[in-house]
């Protein structure tokens, strides 16, 4: 067998506590690699871990080994961390790719989560923090820094950012947020909540007596009809309607 095919077999999500049994850092600084690399011990002992300080060697890390959680610096010294998960969204989509980044420019937040970030977190917070929001991606959860999502609602709210492109409004309101009842149905409307609240497919069509085909049929439904394409920005697009 391969070392490539034994990665492969080892990558496999627990099934119980959801936690990855593989985990790629990309960071390049020394300091902040060695801090983030004592943490997901702490919280992962025994898994997988692989560290990259560079975009191309991610680029080889991506293309042998089946990780479950990708974790990305946004600036590296040959690249974009955006490159790296535009390349995961396409090689491993059941990957998750968090941001973890002391960048918080708009263009860069807004081209993250386009690449299919799940989450954005900064890394000037404390280990706390930073586990806290490990912890509820386990939980299909979409961590984003407070901060980072302030600069998101401001962008969209302002019509001047391109987070996420906004709904029609209501005949007779431009203006005005649409409601949600002019876009969703009552079950999509619940489902978008679940979603925010961390909830995976699973859950949700088992709190809502659903088949989880059905719940994926509806997301579906729900980013197209916000002209969306991630849960993250599915969320995003709820809150600044007030819907959530």
């Amino acid at each position: 067998m391969s070392e490539f095919e034994r990665d492969q077999d080892d990558a496999m999500l627990d099934p119980e506590s959801g936690k990855p049994s593989a985990v790629l850092l990309i960071e390049d600084e020394p300091a902040a690699a060695m801090r983030m690399t004592a943490l997901l011990d702490r919280m992962y002992p025994g898994v997988l871990m692989r560290h990259a300080s560079t975009v191309a060697q991610a680029r080889t890390y991506i293309q042998s080994t089946r990780f479950d959680l990708v974790l990305v610096d946004m600036q590296l010294p040959d690249g974009s961390g955006i490159e790296l998960l535009q390349q995961l969204a396409l090689a491993q989509p059941k990957a998750v790719g968090l941001v973890l980044s002391a960048w918080g420019q708009p263009d860069t937040i807004v081209g993250a989560i386009r690449a299919g970030a799940r989450g954005y977190l900064l890394k000037n917070v404390d280990d706390l923090e930073i586990e806290r929001s490990l912890a509820s991606v386990e939980r299909g959860g979409a961590p984003i820094d407070p901060v980072i999502a302030r600069r998101i609602l401001s962008l969209m709210s302002s019509g001047t950012g391109t987070a996420a492109p906004m709904a029609p409004a209501t005949a007779g309101s431009a203006a005005a947020p649409a409601k949600t009842e002019t876009l969703l149905s009552r079950r999509q409307t619940e489902i978008l909540r679940a979603v925010a609240s961390g909830q995976t497919n699973r859950e949700i069509a088992q709190a809502l007596n659903l088949s989880a085909h059905t719940v994926e049929c509806h997301t579906r439904s729900i980013y197209r009809k916000l002209a969306v394409h991630t849960r993250t920005e599915a969320v995003v697009f709820a809150k600044t309607q007030g819907w959530i």
